[in-house]
């Protein structure tokens, strides 16, 4: 049985490494943003009583 020479080893690698990051970047931009509500209410911090 044939080995692989390393230059078909590198172009193996190369090959997963691309389509891991080909992957990852479709991942990403496929799910559209969700849109976030904000409130009045929520914007307004409460007071923190700290017990010292």
């Amino acid at each position: 049985m044939p080995q692989m020479s390393p230059l078909l080893w590198l172009n193996l690698l190369f090959m997963f490494i691309l389509g891991f990051f080909l992957f990852s970047v479709f991942n990403f931009f496929i799910k559209p943003p969700l849109k976030i509500l904000t409130t009045s209410s929520k914007l307004i911090k409460p007071e923190k009583y700290w017990k010292w």
